[in-house]
């Protein structure tokens, strides 16, 4: 196995925005639906696109939840986003030995780069695939797919690398090799449901599975 292009998703894998995303969640759900949603409700929300979690609530009203919230979270975004343990240093180790990097999201374009700007990773990834890049998002290969296809990489030489279910099947699906990331806020056992080919610890890790010393 030699892979030689590695995509990452982005809330929860490469930044923690779990803080963001949950008081985004939140706040919105506190207009439309007030004393109804606690804390530990909207964790299952974490992962899913806007359009399939606020649809599944109130279809007719999707549209406008998903524009509070987005306002929210755009208000509230340098504020809130943490860095993870080893990141960093592991996404710019991999660009020095020449992997081809992407991000793959659920997350709109826009913001995905502004998260990655605010925590000096941009520079280190050649694609950024967001919910508007595409017209079917994870667990859709069609995301996976399309990075890919930016690299000019297949999926036999590429590692999915994600904090949720939708992650692991979009690689799957894909027919990449998958990772799943023990730091999940939903919880290292929940991921593993989806039988990831490999499980990390904390980033770096990642530089032994991909043959970096």
């Amino acid at each position: 196995m030699t892979i030689r292009t590695i995509l990452f998703d982005l809330d929860g894998t490469l930044i923690d925005t779990n803080e963001l995303i949950i008081q985004s969640f939140l706040h919105t759900l506190e207009i439309y639906y007030p004393g109804k949603y606690k804390r530990e409700d909207v964790l299952p929300f974490i992962g899913p696109s806007l359009d399939e979690t606020f649809g599944s609530l109130d279809e007719a009203r999707a549209h406008e939840m998903i524009e509070t919230y987005r306002s929210f979270n755009l208000a509230h975004h340098d504020a809130l986003i943490r860095e993870f343990e080893t990141v960093y240093e592991t996404i710019e180790t991999l660009h020095q030995h020449g992997f081809r990097l992407g991000v793959v999201t659920t997350k709109i374009h826009q913001t995905a780069v502004m998260g990655l700007q605010k925590t000096r990773l941009a520079p280190f990834f050649d694609c950024v695939i967001g919910l508007d890049d595409v017209k079917r998002p994870k667990p859709d290969p069609e995301p996976v797919y399309k990075a890919l296809d930016l690299l000019q990489s297949k999926p036999d030489e590429a590692l999915m690398v994600g904090d949720n279910y939708h992650d692991i099947l979009a690689g799957k699906n894909a027919g990449t090799k998958t990772a799943g990331v023990a730091w999940t806020i939903k919880g290292r056992e929940y991921l593993e449901q989806y039988k990831p080919d490999f499980m990390l610890e904390k980033m770096s890790d990642l530089l032994a599975i991909v043959g970096v010393e």
